[in-house]
């Protein structure tokens, strides 16, 4: 570890490695998995992303979520979205050690995934069904076998994201913001400077 001292960038802020707000927005994944008594649960995690082009990554320190998936082999991911803020929030705050019924107790429900030994969160109209590829040091890789979405966030077949309105966590704020407007085509905006 460097224990030089930090150097000025002109016209900045220094903030040094340890803020936390390395990457921003994080996206507010919903994580669900069945307990040993088939009691659903689901958590909320920032440090998710997509690692392959059929696998997600979660970085997590071990508690009630990690026991079941070590249990079941299979998690779902779903997307916290406005609709959803308050009971995402509070699915982050809550351990399922110590509420077990704390999906019903937001009033959520559940459907059994057809494809992976998960539920899937009714409410949340977006859903990765997941089986884990590896999971050590704290991170779980998984295969998605699935995703699923309601009618309602599809528009020509497709996943709207403007319909779905997902929320990403803000670490600078400590609060979770809104995605939707379109700002520009990808692959096409840059298009002007390659003519």
């Amino acid at each position: 570890m460097n224990s030089e001292p930090l150097k000025e960038v002109a016209g900045r802020k220094n903030f040094g490695a340890s803020h936390a707000l390395m990457t921003t927005p994080q996206p507010c994944v919903m994580i669900a998995t069945w307990d040993k008594d088939h009691t659903p649960d689901v958590m909320m995690a920032a440090w998710a992303g997509q690692y392959d082009h059929n696998q997600i990554v979660v970085s997590m320190s071990k508690h009630k979520t990690t026991e079941n998936i070590e249990l079941t082999g299979a998690f779902t991911v779903s997307f916290a979205d406005i609709r959803t803020v308050a009971e995402s929030d509070y699915f982050g705050l809550v351990s399922g050690n110590k509420v077990p019924d704390k999906v019903a107790k937001a009033g959520f429900t559940v459907t059994p995934s057809p494809n992976v030994d998960a539920p899937i969160i009714n409410e949340y109209p977006l859903t990765l069904e997941c089986k884990v590829v590896s999971w050590a040091d704290g991170i779980l890789v998984g295969e998605v076998v699935n995703m699923s979405a309601d009618e309602c966030i599809l528009t020509d077949g497709k996943v709207d994201l403007g319909k779905l309105q997902p929320i990403v966590f803000d670490a600078a704020g400590m609060c979770y913001r809104s995605i939707g407007d379109i700002v520009g085509g990808a692959w096409n905006a840059g298009k002007k400077f390659a003519e």
